[in-house]
């Protein structure tokens, strides 16, 4: 084959193939959602400013806001994903700042746990601001595809939470009060001991402060079975 013939049929077969150089879903879905945690975290970054604070600070804050009960530094820690030594950092900065207190620990009188101030949690109320124009954003996505978002972002932590990539959460599918496939209907399929009602996928929460941690085998086959709904 001619050079010229050659490169007539190269020419040919890319023309032919415009997106073969497009990368893969997977690689597409993570760089997507890589990009939302960019601005998310830029608007963190914004508000951690003005108020005195980093991003890591704020995001304690936030935490101990969700949990009724007074916490360890190590889970802490666990959640941000940072040593117990750097966590204590942060914490120790909010405690002289007088957003952050120490109290006793709910399982174990002897130990020590932090939780929120009243100061702190006034300044809870300020945090949503920082990411409300994404919570605005998402508002506009049909209701359908808010659904198949929250249900495919919901898979994917369990995946990563399977694979120990994932800090442990009070979500419904870790928690004892969660029964699966109990239900016929295929809209509302799971079942919630604690309150007695049906669930749809949906529905499940991500923290739930009446979670109560199951068994870690229960766990791998609730992650398993919500996959197939």
């Amino acid at each position: 084959m001619s050079i010229l013939l050659r490169h007539n049929t190269q020419m040919k077969k890319t023309a032919s193939h415009p997106w073969d150089e497009t990368p893969a879903t997977s690689e597409r879905i993570l760089d997507a959602i890589a990009r939302i945690a960019g601005v998310l975290r830029s608007g963190t970054w914004q508000f951690a400013t003005s108020e005195g604070l980093n991003p890591t600070q704020v995001d304690i804050i936030d935490m101990l806001a969700a949990r009724k009960d007074a916490v360890r530094l190590s889970w802490i820690a666990e959640q941000l994903g940072v040593s117990t030594a750097s966590a204590s950092d942060s914490v120790s900065s909010l405690t002289a700042k007088g957003l952050v207190e120490k109290a006793r620990a709910p399982d174990d009188g002897r130990a020590i746990a932090l939780k929120l101030t009243t100061d702190g949690h006034a300044l809870v109320k300020k945090i949503a601001s920082a990411t409300g124009f994404a919570s605005e954003a998402i508002a506009q996505l049909s209701l359908a595809a808010q659904e198949q978002t929250f249900t495919s972002l919901l898979n994917l932590i369990g995946k990563l939470q399977q694979a120990e990539h994932f800090p442990d959460i009070r979500a419904c599918v870790t928690c004892a009060h969660f029964m699966p496939d109990r239900h016929e209907d295929v809209l509302a399929p799971h079942h919630c001991a604690l309150v007695d009602a049906p669930l749809r996928k949906e529905q499940l929460r991500l923290d739930c402060p009446e979670h109560q941690q199951t068994a870690n085998n229960i766990i791998r086959n609730n992650w398993k079975k919500i996959e197939m709904k």
